[in-house]
């Protein structure tokens, strides 16, 4: 099979047509798991007056703007203090790719888009893996929410094709359908927030293209948002997780881990949550030797979107607490207060006290959860010495 009609055959991976908005919502309605994790959100939903208005919506738009971007603000109320965006000027009139660190597996691209929306930019389109459509409820509420899918649970020798797949439609999506995608910097969370854009994600990204390296990726228009949670409620999941792979080698996690993450990441607090919108990378591209080595290439470009994003973190004081702990310093006593200390050692321990594991190693995790805190200014301090 060419590459041409390869090209269009998405339908296994694109979201919902608007045609296919009414019979997903039947499906849906039908569903006792889709009902028990809107119950489990909203305790007081009224289903029948749910549903009914689930009916009304016609397009995949209506959807979205009727029902989901209310869901996204309930939970935004419930579970942060705040929630803000800063450098909407940067965000370009043309379609674009924004690649952003990945902090939770769910509420990282529910808040951008709900952000984006708001700011008059029109949501993305949404990277989603296929390892986390856990039952076909799931499958269904991402393709109704604009998600197209990265099949991650496939056999080696069938990644290649998928890959080229994956980079065609995110091409199509962006340069003929001219609608914006997300894509996380990165295949899963970076567990220790020590955020780096993998070479891989830029490989498959160029794929599509039809010209060289650079002009494939420029022709996407990449544009790095930097996320800073100040509290990351999955902070002790990850710790554990750390413990469980050095202790255990050959441990992998189950998918009712996956559906704990999602649900400890959805309800439980954040604090202050902010995205900023950095540069477009297509300046520093440009800049780039196109004949350099492929693979010193991909990391140039990857370092011009980390860089980016190093630049535009946005820090609370337990960020500050975090580094002064891990590296014994005093270097940022400015930033918190003896009471800002005193609170972030009582949530570490809160949280450490929450994990149940054999052989728990209260240092080891409370380590790592300093790194997770400390590690987003640790690469901000370089970047910025680097600029």
């Amino acid at each position: 099979m060419d590459k041409e009609t390869r090209v269009y055959n998405f339908d296994d991976i694109r979201p919902l047509d608007d045609s296919e908005v009414s019979a997903a919502i039947e499906t849906l309605i039908e569903s006792e798991g889709f009902r028990h994790a809107l119950r489990y959100i909203m305790p007081a939903l009224d289903w029948e007056a749910f549903a009914g208005k689930m009916r009304t919506c016609r397009t995949k738009d209506e959807f979205k703007s009727t029902l989901s971007y209310a869901a996204v603000e309930i939970v935004a109320k419930k579970s942060t203090f705040s929630l803000t965006i800063s450098g909407r000027s940067r965000f370009p009139e043309k379609p674009c790719t924004v690649i952003s660190n990945h902090r939770d597996i769910v509420m990282d691209v529910a808040f951008l888009n709900l952000l984006l929306y708001d700011i008059g930019k029109g949501a993305t389109q949404v990277a989603i893996g296929d390892n986390l459509l856990i039952y076909p409820w799931i499958d269904l509420i991402v393709r109704l929410n604009n998600s197209f899918i990265v099949k991650r649970c496939v056999p080696v020798r069938q990644m290649l094709k998928e890959s080229e797949k994956l980079s065609a439609y995110i091409h199509h999506t962006v340069r003929e359908t001219k609608e914006s995608v997300w894509i996380a910097q990165r295949e899963g969370r970076a567990k220790d927030s020590n955020d780096t854009t993998q070479n891989s994600v830029l490989k498959m990204l160029n794929m599509g293209g039809d010209g060289d390296i650079l002009t494939n990726l420029m022709s996407l228009n990449i544009v790095p948002v930097a996320i800073s949670y100040e509290i990351d409620p999955c902070d002790y999941l990850k710790a554990q997780e750390f413990q469980m792979k050095r202790d255990h080698p050959n441990f992998a996690k189950s998918k009712r881990d996956d559906l704990l993450s999602m649900e400890v990441g959805i309800l439980e607090d954040k604090g202050r949550v902010h995205f900023t919108i950095a540069s477009p990378i297509n300046p520093a591209l440009k800049k780039l030797d196109p004949k350099m080595d492929k693979n010193e290439l991909f990391s140039a470009v990857a370092a011009a979107i980390d860089s980016e994003i190093y630049a535009h973190y946005r820090f609370y004081p337990r960020n500050y607490v975090a580094y002064d702990m891990l590296y014994k310093t005093s270097r940022f006593g400015a930033n918190y207060g003896v009471h800002d200390k005193e609170q972030f050692c009582e949530y570490l321990q809160k949280q450490i006290d929450r994990i149940d594991i054999t052989n728990k190693d209260e240092d080891f995790l409370r380590t790592k959860m300093l790194e997770m805190y400390s590690n987003p200014l640790k690469n901000h301090l370089a970047n910025m010495t680097a600029r």
